[in-house]
């Protein structure tokens, strides 16, 4: 049966109206649609093969890079004079991360020890691990201050110690030793008159207790319940706060355990985490959006405020006993050795403590931590967390190693942890969470443009065929009447 143009017409009018129909529902559905795709892909659950395996085995290239201060002028130090340091490095760590022990709860969270190994990258360093520094004697210099208020008798005994085992204040060994450890008789020694100041090992070295360790017992939220809550930690440890530090406030483990955080993040939030390194929790704060590698991105950094001391900002009154702002105090969780953690070069730090180091130049874009983040679903796509290690020493008398020390915060040696998103899983999430959601977002109107344009064209064509009918009619009704006049005027000729 062959449609007429009118009948067309209208299947025409009724295909754009459900085109139409179709993209404005689209419209208004698909946010949700693409809203409920996020939580499914981003609670911690097994059965979500892609993000359970980046939550497991963190599939980014991780490394660890890290700087010496090399001091040269360590005899001049001991008269009193101002330090004088060169930095050496970097020297590149790749850093492999796994998760073991994974437990799942039935209270929506997550139990699980991740693992960290370091493997040195010869083509990414600036000299090899056999290179030879000169630092600080942690140890010596460390311990005298530690022993400040001892009776006089008990600091020349260690003196005479320090002396015996030939251990001064000042160390000259290999990146590789400082690094991993060497052996020191001196580590028995202090484990014994200052019991907890340090490891039992034989072997003392910087990052000795990083390599092949885990970062503790965590207990995080796998998001099923809440996913506001996805990553967060509950616990770690057992615990559920601190006993480090001095405040209720301070002694607080927030946020999540630092590698992911919970979707659908505005220029509003903040990326709180915990970090068992620096004993407490840190929270970084929206700089700016952006996009890396074409994916949209927030990017976070450390406020000015993290490591500023008491006098500057009251609510870190609980991390105090505190010196010039910009340092933490970390004493109380590292065996009370009198270290502190900075930004490299004391960027962000009181400028008074330049003073007392020469061949320190902080600037942001070398020295600053910053995160990148896919704020849709709370992914990390570029990192670099900086963090500096320094030793507070002193003259301290009857211990003749200090010489006469001017009292000061040594840097030591600082460090970058930094990865970013790229390869294979970059490609996957380039396609599934830019890609696609693109692709959605101009169909819907692309569906309810053509629905316009089919509605328009149908009922125009409708139109037509209608009034081609109307005046085929009209010609009719007209011929016949003609028809009929020619007849009546015969008729009368007739």
């Amino acid at each position: 049966m062959r449609l007429n143009k009118s009948t067309i017409g209208v299947v025409i009018v009724v295909s754009g109206t459900l085109t139409m129909v179709f993209g404005l529902i689209f419209l208004f559905a698909g946010p949700s649609i693409m809203k409920n795709q996020v939580i499914k892909n981003t609670v911690i659950d097994p059965n979500n093969e892609m993000s359970y395996t980046m939550w497991k085995d963190v599939p980014v290239p991780f490394f660890m890079s890290v700087y010496f201060y090399d001091v040269l002028n360590s005899k001049e130090i001991l008269k009193g004079e101002k330090p004088m340091v060169e930095q050496r490095g970097p020297y590149v760590y790749r850093k492999h991360i796994q998760k073991d022990n994974i437990t799942f709860h039935e209270n929506g969270t997550v139990s699980y020890r991740e693992y960290r190994t370091y493997f040195f990258e010869p083509s990414m360093s600036v000299g090899n691990e056999s290179d030879v520094v000169t630092i600080p004697n942690m140890l010596v210099l460390g311990a005298a201050v530690m022993m400040e208020d001892m009776p006089f008798p008990l600091r020349l005994l260690v003196s005479a110690t320090f002396k015996t085992l030939k251990e001064g204040p000042f160390l000259t060994k290999s990146v590789g030793e400082l690094m991993w450890g060497y052996d020191s008789k001196l580590v028995d020694l202090l484990n014994k008159y200052l019991p907890g100041m340090l490891p039992s090992s034989g072997k003392f070295g910087l990052f000795a207790e990083f390599n092949n360790s885990n970062t503790g017992l965590f207990t995080v939220f796998t998001g099923k319940e809440d996913i506001k809550k996805v990553h967060k930690v509950d616990s770690w440890n057992g615990l559920t706060e601190l006993s480090y530090w001095r405040t209720p406030q301070c002694n607080m483990i927030n946020g999540t355990a630092g590698q992911m955080w919970p979707p659908f993040m505005t220029k509003q939030s903040t990326l709180p985490f915990y970090s068992p390194d620096a004993c407490r929790s840190l929270e970084l704060i929206y700089e700016r959006e952006g996009s890396f590698k074409g994916i949209p991105s927030y990017r976070f950094i450390t406020p000015k405020t993290m490591f500023a001391n008491g006098s500057e900002y009251a609510p870190n009154e609980g991390f105090c006993p505190c010196r010039q702002s910009g340092l933490l105090n970390v004493s109380s969780c590292r065996h009370n050795s009198p270290v502190f953690i900075s930004q490299p070069h004391f960027f962000n730090a009181d400028p008074v403590l330049l003073d007392y180091v020469e061949g320190l130049s902080p600037n942001e874009s070398d020295h600053s931590t910053f995160i990148e983040i896919h704020p849709l679903t709370g992914v990390p796509l570029n990192v670099a967390v900086r963090l500096q290690l320094n030793l507070y020493m002193k003259r301290v008398p009857a211990i003749t190693e200090t010489g006469k020390i001017s009292e000061v915060v040594m840097p030591m040696i600082w460090f970058q942890e930094n990865g970013y998103i790229d390869g294979p899983i970059l490609k996957t999430f380039h396609t599934n969470l830019v890609v696609l959601p693109e692709v959605m977002k101009w169909m819907q109107y692309v569906f309810i443009v053509l629905g316009v344009v089919l509605l328009i064209s149908g009922a125009l064509l409708y139109y037509r065929a209608k009034m081609q009918i109307f005046e085929s009619d009209g010609d009719a009704h007209v011929s016949t009447s003609y028809g009929e006049k020619e007849s009546l005027l015969q008729d009368d000729s007739d």
